[in-house]
């Protein structure tokens, strides 16, 4: 499992979540159902769930860019647009990593110093 088969998956999980977004959007009612979900205990613990996993991915984000308004404006949008942007930022980032591993998860520039060389 290689570049391919993670370009893949991330392509597949950015549509899948487009798909579903377009879904809800156009089936239901943001502000109604959002209500009733706030109402339900399960409710509660699965939107608690999901933040907690934006902010694992705005972690990785804060660690991994050098610019303090790109690292912004990617946590805005992940805030906004939950799990379809994180799963552009990775796309991305892949993208620009050229499949070097440590450059998709350190960052091209931490992925160069010395100090994450393999000794």
């Amino acid at each position: 499992m290689g570049r391919k088969f993670a370009l893949g998956y991330l392509v597949l999980l950015t549509v899948i979540m487009a798909g579903v977004l377009h879904y809800g959007f156009t089936q239901g009612d943001f502000f109604e159902d959002g209500g009733e979900l706030i109402e339900n205990p399960w409710g509660i613990v699965s939107l608690f769930d999901v933040y907690v996993g934006f902010f694992l991915v705005i972690g990785w984000i804060v660690y991994r860019e050098n610019c303090l308004g790109k690292t912004l404006a990617w946590s805005v949008a992940i805030l906004i647009g939950g799990n379809l942007v994180s799963a552009l930022y990775a796309l991305i980032a892949l993208l620009r990593s050229g499949g070097d591993s440590k450059a998709f998860f350190l960052g091209e520039e931490k992925a160069r110093s010395p100090m994450n060389s393999e000794s």
